[in-house]
């Protein structure tokens, strides 16, 4: 497999599928010990094999959710640790990558560390279910990742085409930028995934919440979905709180308080939920609001400043 080249050529236009019904699959992962990377595959392949069995389309990890594995590391200053555990990447991206094949599954990876040269990304892979690999980065890193780890903010933004259509990913705090999801609309996102990782209820809430709105915004469905439980030896990543969701937009065709789906708080379970993209058509054409078509583009025009 290609590791430097796996974007696929942009389009201004919406992917073509002949399923309108998707069905999503959200992880919401327990924070624990594991012994060694097999064994955290072997949980994550456990995850896998239940949404598969419902035939999911998409099994949505969260953002660190390999992050137990610093644990043997936990000698070392934190962003010492980070980096001993971007060692995995590669490896675990392999995995999910033959995965997504025999559980015939498009897999979203949640986000790893990833060093490219001396500098330390947070990033996730889009394993599709033919094959092929689409990397995505988190563009926006928290004060907390800077400082402690000295993660770097990436800079590729765009749209994944699959077999259920267009999709973008957004790595927690990038939901907290209107402007990204907006910019993925334009280029005919139906399916914002949003991995995320929150150690309290109120940082939770700001994930919760934007991604709610980004929903609204660009007539679409967000699905987001996190960590639970504690991890008492790993520095810099005690505690987690979670409640994956599913979103819609708010019009009379979907539910009135735009929750497709939710999980149950700080619970270790998969969600599983199926969104209509007809319905997204409709909403577009003869919503009671347009957002959508209703911009004022002659005042405000949303570009990009780097090739993505």
């Amino acid at each position: 497999m290609e590791w430097d080249n796996i974007y696929f050529e942009k389009k201004n236009k919406k992917a073509t599928t002949k399923k309108k019904i998707i069905r999503l699959g959200l992880i919401q992962w327990q924070m624990r010990p594991y012994k060694d990377l097999d064994e955290l595959m072997h949980q994550a392949e456990f995850f896998i094999d239940a949404v598969s069995g419902y035939r999911s389309d998409f099994a949505l990890f969260p953002e660190f959710f390999n992050a137990p594995l610093m644990a043997e590391n936990n000698h070392l200053t934190e962003a010492e640790a980070i980096r001993e555990l971007s060692k995995h990447t590669k490896g675990i991206v392999q995995r999910f990558a033959e995965l997504a094949i025999s559980y015939n599954i498009n897999i979203i990876t949640g986000s790893m560390p990833e060093m490219k040269g001396d500098l330390l990304y947070n990033v996730g892979y889009l394993c599709k279910r033919d094959g092929t690999l689409e990397r995505y980065e988190k563009l926006h890193v928290t004060p907390d990742e800077a400082k402690v780890w000295g993660m770097q903010g990436g800079t590729g933004l765009k749209t994944f085409d699959t077999d259920c259509g267009r999709i973008g990913i957004l790595i927690c705090y990038d939901s907290e930028f209107p402007e990204l999801s907006r910019l993925l609309a334009d280029e005919g996102m139906d399916i914002l995934f949003v991995p995320f990782l929150t150690d309290t209820q109120n940082g939770y809430s700001r994930v919760r919440h934007c991604a709610q709105a980004r929903a609204i915004e660009n007539e679409c469905y967000v699905a987001i979905a996190g960590s639970v439980g504690n991890l008492p030896k790993v520095h810099n990543m005690d505690i987690q709180f979670a409640q994956s969701m599913v979103f819609t937009p708010c019009d009379f065709s979907f539910p009135a308080n735009g929750i497709k789906a939710e999980a149950t708080t700080n619970t270790e379970m998969i969600l599983i939920a199926d969104v209509d993209i007809d319905l997204l058509r409709e909403l577009n054409q003869f919503g009671s609001v347009r957002n959508l078509r209703d911009r004022r583009k002659d005042i405000i025009d949303l570009k990009k400043t780097s090739s993505s």
